[in-house]
């Protein structure tokens, strides 16, 4: 079972950056698609970005494309997204996940039930 720990959120201003990390253990990540999702108070959880298993294909909600970039490094074991541009929008609780699928999965998934393992999450607040 990989176990997903999520660091570098916090409070920015608008206009910001920040470099949010998922660290993994007991798996190697190089197995999985990952993924990161969040979610705002009130609302459902949502896709954010997610990068396939070679790092070759990645792909990004509307709402973040041009601004966050996703990346992984095999070798370290984790994943990071980097955010910048940061919006009000942005802010809630940032999630890693990691795609049940292993290796079978072509690509990337965009979908929350496609991802069995999941981190505690990071807390992003975006202020105005």
């Amino acid at each position: 079972q990989v176990q997903l720990v999520e660091s570098g959120g916090g409070l920015v201003q608008a206009g910001g950056s920040l470099r949010l990390s998922c660290a993994a253990s007991r798996r190697t990540i190089s197995n999985y698609a990952m993924g990161w999702f969040r979610q705002a108070p009130g609302k459902e959880r949502e896709f954010v970005a997610a990068i396939s298993w070679s790092g070759g294909t990645t792909s990004y909600a509307d709402s973040v494309k041009g601004r966050f970039t996703i990346s992984r490094d095999n070798a370290e074991n984790t994943v990071y997204l980097q955010a910048n541009s940061l919006k009000p929008d942005d802010t809630g609780v940032y999630l890693c996940a990691a795609d049940r699928s292993g290796r079978l999965r072509i690509g990337v998934s965009t979908l929350n039930h496609d991802y069995g393992y999941w981190g505690q999450g990071t807390q992003v607040t975006v202020s105005s």
